[in-house]
């Protein structure tokens, strides 16, 4: 409405008019400030027009700089890259001459030779075997002695010998960087490129290495333009400088400036295909004098100065002005705004209960007006007609003195006839000169206080009903007291009223429930060391013989309403679930036993056929002794040595048959401390059968003093003899020729998330597995095989996962080729302490 009447007014006596009426209508201060106010929004607005042109121009400049020395960085790098790339396939097709012995050490000499002096970034290259001894080597003519790598010596341990070592492991090119000398601060460094030598099987036979000149690289790799426009370098990922030169960071107030682009002008980015190890960096000249430097900065800041200076003088003389009508009106001020910022409703009586004063607090609690309520008398507007009698004897002893200072509690009605629940303080009142001229009265609505109240009131019935339908028993004993807090209905069926159920839940438990009655204990001995109330909970499982159930036990320490210190112990029934448990174990055992039966099953001709050579051997050395003692032909040492050839062929028959008897009998799990050494020999007595009849080399290698594992050897052996046997299968349904059908055992120690395991990897050269069957492959009842039942790999990661490790399969490749597979598990190796005590061995 007054929008709209002013705008009317405008139109009918102009804008310039309405401007001056409005201005003469305003006080002497506010015109002060309004006219103080519009130079300095002038010079505000200047200097904030000059502030963002210079930003403006200075962000403009920094940009194109940055962008051009990005361009340029990244056209050196790929310009280095490609020449890496160029000398790695020279490399390359120089081992691969190597590995199909198309040259020999004479022309690998006379190769290298050509290529060292043709590129001048090629430090030297030498042919390294297996043995890390050195076959050939060719070198600059500018390195010292001591840097020579000398035909028939053998590679020092060091930093090349790793990148040898991981070349080797890898059979790919590996880029390093060394140091040429002990000196590290010469920033004698070089590049060098292990590429892997391969035999006719497929084996590591060595490795051609190409060193680097890194001031080569940088004078011959990186384009002449870039060199001449910017210092560059190269260094390495921890900023150590290998080759070119460096200037200092430039030192800008610029940069201090939040927000700002940094103005050091400087790029670095990773050369390809070295790595992160070798960054290439470049800082462009400085050629620009810089925001100080120029001189209309200088001229916009003197101006800036004088203006701002002529503001203060002006600002200095207003605000005198101003101090003493702000001191009248100060205090004035100061009072209204208490008055006004109170919650609390402020209520004055004179001595004849006639209301003199009601703060904005109190009409607001009672929608009445300031006007409607000072000099109203009782019956007061606020008060409900139905408490007027009660209200009208409290008024009275008010007036009279008779208040307690705790207060009461009434129903004030408001306005709009609705009622609030208030409690009433009052006190006399004192004037300045010590008079008693009336009773001051504060009120404070509590309607929402006493409804939080009556909504927990509430809320505890509900949780009372709550924990007495609870299908667990929920108990609150205090620490070292026989005092029960509480109890629902399930403990009080089990246990009754009493805290021996509770005690005896917590001491079956293993949970601390608090001191004895000696007077030496201390009360907070064993303890957690943290505070109680904010301690985990303790859980446990234990049978309680009386109940005749299985009980999941659950303790907390919590601060009971009256202060104390109690224990909450809560138990629910898990017979059901321990039972389910039982059973699945007992099924898990006889599909483990099935397993094995199954796997000495298809083994069975295997098996026959190992057996037939000592009992054919029995069959002839007894035909051969009977046929000699007819003719009387038999000497007594004859007839000995064929006794104990006998013997000796009938003890390796029945050595089988109990080694298949102890794999396939059915026996309770046992789990003990094993050694691994004997569990793969164990496994590789069975396997051995099987690979022979398939025609399959099996080499194994299980590293020295590994530590003993807690496990079932009989269920390790299964699942490595069902490994290699499904090896051998793969290599046979693949058809690989006699030299490429081979099977590999390998025990080691490995880490694993920061724990010690020993890790079993069976590897094959087979035909893998196919890419959709690998996350498949430890399903149940999926099998590659056709006539395969899906539930050996199955078996095999349950087995594993029992004993806290893990299996994995990967297939291998050459190329694109799948050259095999290779099936992996580890167990963990218990602490000392904690298999001693799970044993129970005594040290």
């Amino acid at each position: 409405m007054e929008l709209n009447k002013a705008a009317s007014v405008v139109k009918k006596v102009g804008p310039w008019a309405w401007w001056r009426s409005w201005w003469v209508r305003q006080s002497p201060v506010r015109q002060d400030r309004f006219a103080n106010l519009a130079p300095v929004a002038a010079v505000l607005l200047f200097l904030a027009a000059i502030a963002s042109a210079f930003w403006y121009l200075r962000i403009e400049e920094v940009e194109r700089e940055q962008e051009a020395i990005k361009r340029d960085v990244e056209y050196a790098q790929q310009r280095l890259r490609l020449r890496l790339l160029e000398r790695q396939e020279q490399v390359m097709r120089l081992a691969r001459d190597v590995s199909n012995r198309e040259i020999k050490a004479e022309q690998f000499m006379v190769r290298a030779e050509a290529l060292v002096q043709q590129y001048p970034e090629y430090q030297s290259l030498t042919w390294i075997d297996d043995r890390r001894r050195i076959i050939a080597n060719q070198s600059v003519s500018s390195l010292l002695p001591s840097q020579h790598l000398r035909a028939g010596t053998v590679l020092k341990i060091g930093e090349t010998e790793s990148h040898y070592s991981l070349a080797r492991d890898l059979m790919q090119p590996i880029y390093g960087r060394v140091d040429a000398d002990d000196d590290k601060t010469n920033n004698n460094s070089v590049l060098q490129l292990h590429s892997p030598l391969s035999n006719d099987l497929g084996r590591f036979s060595g490795v051609i290495l190409a060193e680097y000149s890194m001031e080569g690289l940088l004078r011959y790799g990186i384009p002449t333009e870039v060199l001449a426009k910017y210092a560059v370098a190269l260094r390495d990922g921890d900023g150590q400088l290998l080759a070119g030169q460096t200037i200092p960071k430039r030192i800008h107030l610029w940069n201090l400036m939040p927000g700002n682009p940094r103005l050091d002008n400087d790029y670095e980015i990773p050369v390809s295909p070295v790595g992160n190890d070798l960054i290439l960096r470049a800082q462009a000249w400085r050629t620009s004098q810089g925001l100080v430097g120029s001189g209309l900065f200088w001229l916009v800041s003197v101006l800036s100065v004088m203006t701002a200076w002529m503001l203060i003088g002006n600002w200095r003389h207003t605000r005198r002005r101003l101090q003493a009508q702000k001191a009248l009106v100060a205090e004035t001020n100061f009072r209204r705004a208490m008055e006004n910022s109170m919650v609390t409703g402020m209520r004055a009586l004179d001595l004849h209960g006639r209301i003199s004063y009601v703060n904005p607090a109190f009409c607001q609690m009672t929608g009445w007006s300031e006007a409607e309520l000072v000099g109203a008398t009782a019956p007061f507007p606020y008060w409900p007609e139905q408490d007027r009698e009660q209200l009208t004897k409290r008024l009275e002893e008010e007036i009279s003195g008779q208040h307690s200072a705790g207060g009461f509690q009434v129903r004030v009605k408001r306005q709009n006839g609705s009622l609030f629940d208030a409690r009433m303080y009052v006190s006399p009142l004192i004037d300045a000169s010590g008079k008693h001229t009336g009773w001051m009265t504060s009120m404070t609505d509590i309607t929402e206080p006493n409804r939080i109240r009556e909504q927990l009131a509430n809320a505890h019935e509900r949780f009372t009903i709550v924990l007495e339908a609870l299908d667990a028993s929920v108990s609150v004993a205090p620490l070292g007291s026989q005092e029960l807090l509480f109890a629902n209905k399930l403990y009080r069926l089990w246990f009754g009223q009493d805290t021996q159920g509770h005690l005896r839940l917590v001491a079956q438990a293993g949970a601390y429930e608090g001191p004895n009655d000696a007077e030496d204990v201390d009360d907070l001995a064993g303890l957690p060391t943290e505070s109680l109330t904010v301690a985990s909970s303790e859980n446990a499982e234990i049978f309680v013989p009386e109940l005749g159930k299985w009980l999941e036990v659950r303790s907390r320490y919590i601060n009971w309403a009256d202060g104390r210190l109690a224990q909450m112990v809560i138990a629910t029934d898990i017979t059901p679930r321990r039972q389910a448990e039982e059973l699945a174990a007992q099924q898990a055992e006889r599909a483990q036993n099935a397993s094995r039966l199954i796997t000495m099953g298809e083994m069975a001709s295997s098996v026959a056929h190992e057996l037939n050579q000592p009992l054919t051997a029995i069959s002839n050395y007894c035909s051969g002794m009977i046929s000699r003692i007819k003719s009387q032909q038999v000497e007594e040492k004859d007839l000995l040595w064929a006794l104990d050839k006998t013997a000796h062929q009938a003890q390796r028959a029945g050595q089988i048959i109990l080694r298949i008897r102890s794999f396939v009998k059915r026996s309770e799990p046992n789990r003990a401390l094993s050694d691994v050494s004997a569990m793969v020999n164990e496994s590789l007595e069975l396997a051995e059968i099987e690979l022979r009849r398939r025609n399959v080399r099996l080499s194994h290698y299980v590293a020295a003093r590994l530590p003993l594992l807690m496990v079932d050897p009989i269920l390790i052996e299964q699942v490595l003899i069902n490994l290699m046997k499904n090896a051998a299968e793969s290599i046979d349904n693949a058809k690989r020729p006699s030299h490429q059908r081979h099977v590999e055992l390998r025990v080691g120690l490995q880490e694993v998330d920061g724990k010690s395991v020993v890790e079993f990897a069976v590897t094959d050269s087979g035909q893998g597995l196919p890419p959709e069957a690998i996350d498949r492959v430890y399903e149940a009842f999926f099998s590659t095989k056709a006539e395969g039942m899906g539930i050996g790999l199955n078996l095999c990661r349950s087995i594993i996962e029992s004993h806290q490790g893990r299996i994995s399969a990967q297939n291998l490749y050459n190329a694109h080729e799948v050259t095999g597979c290779r099936f992996s598990f580890w167990i963990p190796v218990e602490d000392a302490s904690t298999t001693l005590q799970a044993t129970g061995v005594n040290e």
